[in-house]
């Protein structure tokens, strides 16, 4: 199992673009696989990866998740090609539909029917990131359109998919899911088996499974959980998420997050790889002093 980090979701030391490039070189140079970034409501993830990514030579940059409704396939996937030349053919674009109160209260867009919408979003997006042209006619979107991005290269394409519908979009049209708030038990017992054998009946390869989640190792593994019930609570309100935490029989997102000491942590982690997860994007929790650094040195002895 590979093991990358969480970037730029915060207001930390690598929100702004200094940050991100010295955070992103400096796990470049602790050996970690990769970074994740998440598109919100500060950095524009996909051009601040092309930035990192002429700053590295090695680290996988991925995106964690763009909303797809804001922007139209052929915009994004210009600007993802731009930025998979800029990274040097590093750069793994991950998209979602984000949420109904994102994108129907703050963008003023329907957000109805989001599966039908991914799939026509989709049928659009992914032969623009091979280099083809592309041409559909859907009740969303009618494009004929081509892109010619020099030293662009095929980018890998990932989803956030959480339910049936989007799992079955997931492995038919792309290289796997991207996930969050999603524990070892759901991912055993749905979102595998359901991802796997779409891609199957595709004649895909085995689909990567980036499992975003929570850890912080500290001998305080009580106030950790109640630091991260606490900040991270409204993660519990969205629906989609609260479907998966449902799943897992979590009552918070601290139910699903790995904490506590060393051995804890190898025990979570050793339990995502068992499940089939294939990258662990590690959103490291500030929940004490000195609880990055230390979680972050854990991680890296486990590379």
């Amino acid at each position: 199992m590979r093991i990358g980090v969480m970037v730029g979701a915060t207001a930390g030391p690598d929100g702004d673009l200094d940050g991100l490039v010295a955070r992103t070189k400096d796990l470049e140079s602790r050996g970690f696989d990769s970074v994740w970034m998440a598109n919100i409501f500060g950095l524009d993830a996909i051009g601040a990866l092309a930035i990192a990514g002429r700053e590295t030579n090695r680290i996988e940059l991925g995106t964690a998740v763009v909303p797809t409704f804001p922007r139209h396939p052929v915009a994004i996937a210009q600007q993802s090609l731009t930025t998979q030349a800029a990274c040097g053919g590093r750069f793994t674009l991950g998209i979602g539909l984000s949420h109904k109160i994102v994108i129907e209260n703050m963008f003023g867009f329907s957000y109805d029917k989001p599966a039908r919408n991914m799939r026509e979003y989709l049928e659009v997006l992914t032969p623009l990131l091979r280099g083809e042209p592309a041409k559909f006619e859907g009740e969303h979107y009618r494009v004929n359109a081509g892109l010619q991005v020099p030293g662009a290269k095929n980018t890998p394409l990932l989803i956030a998919a959480l339910g049936d519908v989007m799992l079955k979009l997931a492995g038919t049209y792309t290289d796997g899911t991207i996930l969050w708030m999603t524990g070892p038990a759901t991912i055993e017992g749905h979102i595998g088996p359901k991802l796997r054998a779409a891609a199957g009946e595709a004649g895909r390869g085995d689909p990567r499974i980036v499992a975003g989640l929570p850890i912080v190792l500290t001998n305080d593994p009580d106030g950790a959980r109640k630091w991260i019930a606490d900040n991270l609570a409204m993660y519990g309100t969205l629906p989609s998420y609260r479907a998966m935490l449902d799943k897992e029989g979590a009552a918070t997102p601290a139910d699903v997050a790995i904490v506590g000491d060393e051995a804890t942590l190898d025990a979570g982690l050793d339990r995502l790889r068992d499940v089939g997860v294939t990258d662990f994007d590690a959103a490291i929790m500030s929940v004490e002093e000195g609880a990055d650094s230390r979680t972050l040195d854990y991680l890296q002895s486990r590379l």
